[in-house]
C-alpha cells in the first residue's frame, strides 16, 4: 500500500490522536512523508483533526472506495487479501482477466470507484458513475466443472443479498440467474466469465464480476423505471468500502459450498421467477414458459408445451411492476405483476 493508504488505516486503528512521530515509526516513513500523505488525505476529503501536544485524530471521512476502508471490515482468509483500488477503469472484469492470464491467484480483488466501459451479460453496459457504487471483480480458481459455472453466479446472487441485508433495512430478491432486486428494481448486476482447461474440462480461473448500486442517485430516463440504489431503498447512507468487505465476506463463507450447492435453498427462497410466466432468452432464440424451479445445479427448471426441461445459460425477463413510492422516493409496498 501507499504511505497516504497505511497512514489512513492506521488512524483508523487509533481511538485516540496519534503523534506525527510514532506515525513515522509504525509506517516507516519520514515525518515528513506522513504530512505530504495527511494532506493528501485531507484533499480528498478526510477529516483529520491536529490535538495540541497529542498528535492527530480521523474525526470524519468521505464514502471513498480505499483499500485501508475495505481492510477494517474484511474478515476472510482468502478473498480480497491481495487487491487493486482504481479511481476509473474501463472493465473491473476486463482487468481481472488480464491478471488472471498472468496467473493472479485465487482471491484478488479488483475495485473502482467509476467505470467507463463497465459490461453485463450480452454486451449490455453497467451504469458506472464514480462515487455512487461498487464495481469489484474476483478471481476465483475453482475446482469445478466448466458445466458447473452457474453454480458461481448462484452463489454469488446469495452472497452479495446477504451482504445488503447486512448493512440496510432491505429486502433482497434474485432474478435468476445474475440479477438482485429491491422493490421491483434492479439493484445489482453479476457478470461471470470463465477460462476453461480444454484437456481437463475443468475451469481455469474465473473473473466474477459485481455491480451494485448504493448511493442515493438519479438514474438516467432508460433506467429510471427499472434500476435503484441502496440508498435510495433505505433512505441512508451505506459505506462502499464496508459493502465490498462485507460482499468478500459472504463470498468466502459460501465457496466451500459450491460442491454441494446448499446455498441453493435460499437461492430459491429469494426467487422472484419460480411460479411466474416468464420469457426465456437463450442463444438465438426467444420463447414463453413457466418457471418451475431452479434445480441444484442452478439450472431453471421450466414447463413448456413441450414438457418440462432446463435452461443452464441464458436469462429470463417478465413484467415487474414497481411499488409506489412516496415523497421522498422510498417504497411503500412490494408487488409484482406479470
Amino acid at each position: 500500500m501507499s504511505t497516504k493508504s497505511d497512514l489512513l488505516r492506521a488512524l483508523m486503528e487509533c481511538d485516540e490522536a496519534i503523534s506525527g512521530e510514532r506515525l513515522a515509526r509504525r509506517l516507516g516513513v519520514t515525518r515528513n512523508a506522513v504530512w505530504k500523505a495527511m494532506g493528501q488525505l485531507r484533499e480528498e476529503g478526510y477529516g483529520i483533526e491536529a490535538v495540541t501536544n497529542r498528535g492527530y485524530r480521523l474525526v470524519s471521512a468521505p464514502d471513498r472506495v480505499t483499500e485501508a476502508e475495505i481492510l477494517r471490515s474484511l474478515a476472510t482468509q482468502t478473498l480480497g487479501r491481495r487487491m487493486e483500488v482504481h479511481a476509473q477503469l474501463d472493465s473491473t472484469n476486463n482487468r481481472a482477466k488480464r491478471l488472471a492470464a498472468q496467473g493472479a491467484p485465487h482471491g484478488t480483488l479488483i475495485c473502482a470507484d467509476s467505470q467507463t466501459a463497465g459490461r453485463g451479460r450480452f454486451g449490455r453496459t453497467f451504469f458506472s458513475p464514480e462515487h455512487s457504487g461498487v464495481y469489484v471483480s474476483y478471481i476465483l480458481r475453482p475446482r469445478l466443472p466448466a458445466e458447473r459455472a452457474v453454480m458461481i453466479t448462484s452463489m454469488a446472487a446469495v452472497a452479495v443479498a446477504r451482504a445488503i441485508e447486512a448493512l440496510a433495512d432491505v429486502d433482497v430478491k434474485i432474478k435468476w440467474v445474475n440479477d438482485l432486486y429491491i422493490g421491483g428494481r434492479k439493484v445489482c448486476g453479476i457478470l461471470c466469465e470463465a477460462s476453461m482447461d480444454f484437456e481437463s474440462g475443468q475451469l481455469e480461473y474465473v473473473v466474477l464480476g459485481i455491480g451494485v448500486n448504493v448511493a442515493r442517485m438519479d438514474f438516467p430516463e432508460d433506467l429510471a423505471g427499472i434500476a435503484t440504489s441502496v440508498g435510495n431503498e433505505c433512505d441512508r447512507a451505506v459505506s462502499r468500502s464496508r459493502l465490498i468487505a462485507e460482499i468478500s465476506n459472504q463470498l468466502e463463507a459460501l465457496y466451500g459450498q459450491l460442491e454441494t450447492g446448499e446455498f441453493m435453498a435460499e437461492n430459491r427462497a429469494r426467487s422472484i421467477v419460480i411460479g411466474r410466466d416468464v420469457t426465456v432468452l437463450r442463444g438465438g432464440e426467444q420463447f414463453e414458459a413457466h418457471a418451475v424451479d431452479i434445480d441444484a445445479q442452478g439450472r431453471l427448471v421450466i414447463r413448456t408445451a413441450s414438457g418440462l426441461s432446463r435452461v443452464g445459460a441464458g436469462e429470463v425477463s417478465l413484467k415487474l411492476t414497481p411499488p409506489e413510492r412516496d415523497d421522498e422516493g422510498r417504497a411503500s409496498g412490494t408487488s409484482a405483476e406479470k
